[in-house]
């Protein structure tokens, strides 16, 4: 079986077994192949690189696998067997333990109270929580009074109360806190057990009863406490937080811990002030969560990676939370820099003018973020616009007209002699591929990296954040990438120079010439005149222009890495060297900068793996794929065909042969075609998981 894909298998104008000979291209990409499909000694090196390739592929992602902690499956812990009653039995059933018979809720209350009345008071315990229960309900162990009291040194509690006989929930909650870990009983919370009255939600009673073994750590004192202490009924107790028998561990500095306890404090955070009506009833900030998940804290957050950036209690504290105008609150101007200062030790008094709730949603309470945003959506709607309109209308007519030549069996420009049509010409130099590339692979890590970060709450950011290896290797992947950016940037600059100033081109023009001559991506006064062309070639109102070296397309492509340079580029540097910035800049500009940032990255992988996509490799002359920016060369019939002026230039100045390079080789073509399918596929990846969040 095979798959031998020819751009040319003859030629309908002269039917000449010489000319096809010339027009049998070698294969543009080689899925499976018998005997006589390919040169035997291209069989066996092919074989072996593929093989390599599977290898490759499956070692990287079995380490991949393997370097990927499995969290450990801890057993809460257990509480220790106690001889209890059965839960079915019922007063005056009989029943064995232990080879000791038991008679439940046989004695009455009366030959009890006769020696404890002392300490139980049978009023309050007829009015407790407990009051229709026996004295021997609890205490079924004692089953002679006279035995308990005569014998001397006589044991009350033979066997230990089992609250959680009765109270399940309780006690299944009880024994995977905390307290049990600590080994905190029952009794040492519910010392009033006799005489305990109903528990009404009553948040004081709470309170009371954790702080006799906890210190309020400035609880009462607190914008909670004191609201608790008023009678607000929708300010946190201790156990609105904490809750009332499952309390979790909280302390260690085990990393599980650590998380966990980040996670902890979010969630109880979240649990009052994400709910909007009782917030709007109580005067308080109603966008604090949603604000706080567009940040960069709450997107790591929200991905499962609390433990890399700060939750709500690492900023606003965990019992003594202030009002920022508290001079004593972690948010109040004179503590700012001390609690950014745990995470960010170099943050100054301009650091901390970072604003940490914004939103540009508004434009009364932060304008200059909203104006922001308004800008960077409507650069994107234009340009996505006008571009998307530009790839409809290109798409219609050359796929019509293409269609229409293929049927008359015209395949290249009628002028292009057939046994030159494959002839081989340098389009990019090694220079121009290697820089590509590198632009490629970056391009496609730092776009990969963000999409997690950007899209934070959709339901594909975690897996693909978990397989990227966690958001600390998606952050240094990521900051990897654009440090190499920055690189090959620095490097398409110095080009630039020597193109300007020191390459000979013919006719010897200066520096201004050069600069918006044919050879160079300047725009000129001509790209205008063939965007006019394009249009009316579009709609069927003339000729298609005839294009030299460089299209206006392919110019702007090139100046938008300028733009994203600067806004992206600066935007990133900011956002990774934050304390640097705001030696001499206020926080706010970071604020700008994350909007700049997000928009702009949005702005650009959207244009590339759509526009550009469509404009070098999915228009129908085009179709799949175009190699030549691997290879570096193009055939000859395309250089007529797509960009005529160049070629009469070329003519013109005897320079054309000059530029004759022979086919490459099949290790090219293979590069070639995996590498780029492979970057084709992951950008329309990444493409389909933006439509599904905008769509979905």
């Amino acid at each position: 079986m095979c798959c031998y894909v020819k751009k040319i298998t003859f030629c309908p104008l002269v039917n000449s077994k010489k000319i096809n000979k010339h027009l049998s291209f070698e294969p543009i990409f080689v899925l499976f192949w018998d005997g006589g499909s390919m040169k035997a000694k291209f069989r066996k090196p092919i074989i072996i690189l593929l093989l390599a390739f599977c290898t490759a592929l499956f070692l990287s992602l079995s380490l991949m696998w393997a370097a990927t902690p499995t969290p450990e499956k801890k057993e809460p812990a257990k509480p220790t067997a106690v001889a209890k009653p059965p839960d079915s039995a019922k007063k005056g059933e009989k029943f064995v333990i232990r080879g000791r018979e038991y008679c439940y809720e046989c004695i009455d209350n009366s030959d009890c109270l006769g020696c404890h009345s002392n300490k139980i008071n049978e009023r309050k315990f007829a009015q407790s929580v407990h009051g229709a229960n026996s004295c021997n309900s609890c205490h079924w162990d004692i089953t002679d009074v006279k035995t308990h009291t005569k014998t001397k040194g006589a044991r009350i509690h033979a066997e230990p109360v089992t609250c959680h006989r009765c109270h399940k929930k309780e006690g299944a909650e009880h024994y995977a806190s905390a307290h049990f870990i600590n080994d905190i009983q029952c009794k040492d919370c519910h010392k009033d057990i006799h005489d305990m009255t109903p528990w009404k939600g009553e948040k004081k009673r709470v309170i009371e009863k954790c702080t006799t073994c906890h210190a309020d750590d400035g609880f009462l004192e607190s914008s909670h406490g004191k609201s608790v202490l008023a009678g607000n009924p929708d300010s946190p107790d201790c156990s609105d937080c904490h809750g009332l028998h499952k309390v979790p561990l909280l302390k260690g500095d085990e990393p599980k811990v650590v998380q966990f306890r980040k996670e902890f404090h979010t969630a109880v955070c979240l649990k009052c002030h994400d709910d909007k009506e009782m917030m709007e009833r109580n005067k308080v900030f109603v966008v604090a969560t949603q604000t706080y998940f567009e940040s960069y804290h709450g997107k790591v957050e929200k991905l499962g990676y609390p433990s890399l950036v700060a939750g709500c209690a690492d900023c606003h504290g965990y019992h003594s939370i202030l009002p920022p105008s508290d001079p004593k609150s972690l948010i109040s101007d004179a503590r700012l820099v001390e609690t950014c200062g745990k995470c960010h030790p170099r943050g100054n008094t301009n650091f901390v003018m970072w604003v940490a709730h914004a939103t540009h949603n508004d434009p009364k309470r932060d304008p200059i973020f909203y104006w922001t945003f308004v800008i960077m959506t409507a650069l994107l709607v234009s340009v996505f616009s006008m571009f998307w309109l530009h790839t409809v209308l290109w798409w219609r007519r050359d796929f019509w007209e293409k269609r229409e030549l293929r049927a008359q069996g015209i395949f290249f420009p009628q002028h292009v002699k057939p046994d030159e049509a494959g002839h081989m010409y340098r389009r990019f130099s090694l220079f121009d591929i290697i820089l590509h590339f590198t632009m490629m692979v970056t391009f496609i890590a730092l776009v990969l990296t963000g999409l997690p970060l950007k899209f934070s709450h959709a339901p594909w950011a975690k897996g693909l954040m978990s397989f990227l290896g966690g958001a600390e290797m998606a952050g240094l992947v990521h900051r990897i990438a654009a440090g190499i950016t920055f690189l090959y940037f620095g490097a398409a600059l110095a080009y630039i120079f020597y193109f300007l100033f020191y390459k000979k081109l013919p006719g010897n023009p200066n520096p201004f010439q050069k600069l918006f001559g044919p050879d160079s991506l300047c725009p000129r006064w001509k790209d205008i005149e063939d965007i006019v062309g394009m249009i009316r070639w579009f709609l069927n109102k003339g000729p298609k222009p005839q294009f030299d070296r460089w299209t206006y397309w392919e110019k702007f492509d090139f100046l938008a890495v300028f733009w994203g340079m600067f806004a992206i580029g600066l935007s990133g540097l900011m956002l990774w060297f934050p304390e640097a910035f705001c030696i001499f800049l206020p926080g706010w500009i970071l604020n700008i900068a994350h909007i700049i940032h997000s928009d702009e990255a949005l702005l650009a992988s959207g244009f590339i793996f759509t526009v550009h996509f469509f404009n070098t490799h999915f228009r129908p002359s085009k179709f799949p794929f175009d190699p030549v920016i691997f290879t570096g060369r193009l055939p000859k019939y395309e250089l007529v065909e797509e960009r005529p002026e160049q070629h009469k230039r070329l003519l013109a100045q005897k320079r054309l042969e000059t530029y004759r390079e022979k086919y490459p080789s099949a290790w090219t073509d293979l590069f070639s075609n995996v590498m780029g399918f492979a970057m084709l596929a992951i950008g329309l990846f990444c493409i389909f998981l933006i439509a599904w969040e905008f769509l979905g």
